[in-house]
């Protein structure tokens, strides 16, 4: 079991960045796939970041070439860092880890365990 816990989401203008950090805990052995996901209110999760088998990383368009994902595998926290903040960006923001990484990484039934969120905010 991994227990993750999301933090650094707060208010921002748009242009400006937040980091975000998903502290992971527990069964940390074992070798997980790992995402951020974010989501609106009255929509689905969406995926914006994965970590590939080979350790990179993929965005989806929405977000490319302004998010960037890290991950400090000594303290054990994933990192999300965000540039060039829009308004619609704004959305709870979640890490994610699954034990069956074989699946599309986008999707959230590919993962297991879930933190409780984040909220992010960018004001026009």
């Amino acid at each position: 079991q991994v227990h993750l816990v999301e933090s650094g989401g707060g208010s921002v203008e748009a242009g400006g960045s937040l980091t975000l950090s998903c502290t992971i805990s527990g069964d940390t052995d074992s070798n997980y796939c790992m995402a951020w996901f974010r989501q609106v209110p009255k929509k689905g999760r969406e995926g914006i970041g994965i970590i590939l088998r080979d350790g990179s990383y993929d965005y989806a368009d929405s977000v490319k070439g302004r998010f960037t994902i890290s991950k400090d595998n000594t303290k054990r926290i994933l990192y999300l860092q965000m540039n060039s903040l829009k308004p619609d960006d704004t959305a709870e923001y979640y890490c994610a880890a699954g034990l069956d990484c074989s699946g599309d990484l986008y999707k959230t039934w590919t993962y297991n365990y879930w933190g409780q969120g984040t909220q992010v905010t960018v004001s026009s």
